[in-house]
């Protein structure tokens, strides 16, 4: 069974209400950091990409945007078969260094994604605070991890699985854009 809580206007508006958070942020601290918006590959950095977008149509200045691949930080790479391709990570001005990041990804589930972003994250400077926001929430964490700006909180059950699907992505993770809750298969 599948059901799509999120379509392309849902996704829109979800990403609207994180970048009017992250803006109302800015505007309670106007001497925080220089903000710079970090996507973790694959999902990640276009999400990252349409809230910069966001961000700056709510007359926030355009923050940097930066790309991360955390193959070699998770936890389980040294067991992951095949061998892991390990993709671009790119930090604009090759520093974090006292800046106010957001970390941004598709779904936050066990938090091990996250965990291996900060420790990658920690590689490029100190940043002023870190802040993560998601599309999704679905729970379950493994980990102390929570979001500061999530569009959506889905009540899923552990053996579900959550899909984003953005036309950037391409692939069987392609558009049409939208979000779908997949309940396992059951056995007859």
């Amino acid at each position: 069974m599948r059901r799509d809580p999120l379509d392309a206007t849902g996704i829109d508006g979800a990403l609207t209400k994180i970048a009017q958070e992250i803006v109302d942020r800015a505007r309670q601290a106007p001497r925080e950091a220089p903000l710079v918006l970090v996507g973790i590959r694959t999902a990640g950095v276009p999400l990252a990409t349409r809230l910069a977008k966001a961000i700056t149509k709510l007359g926030h200045p355009a923050p940097a945007l930066g790309a991360i691949d955390i193959t070699l930080y998770r936890d389980d790479a040294a067991t992951a078969l095949p061998r892991p391709e390990v993709g671009v990570t790119e930090i604009p001005g090759a520093t974090l260094e006292g800046r106010r990041v957001v970390l941004v990804d598709d779904v936050l589930f066990t938090g091990r994604t996250i965990r291996a972003a900060l420790d990658a994250l920690m590689d490029y400077g100190r940043p002023r605070v870190v802040e993560l926001a998601v599309l999704v929430d679905r729970g379950h964490r493994e980990l102390p991890i929570e979001p500061n700006y999530a569009g959506q909180v889905l009540d899923t059950e552990l053996d579900e699985e959550v899909r984003v699907h953005l036309t950037e992505l391409g692939g069987e993770h392609g558009g049409p854009d939208r979000v779908e809750l997949i309940a396992p298969k059951t056995s007859r």
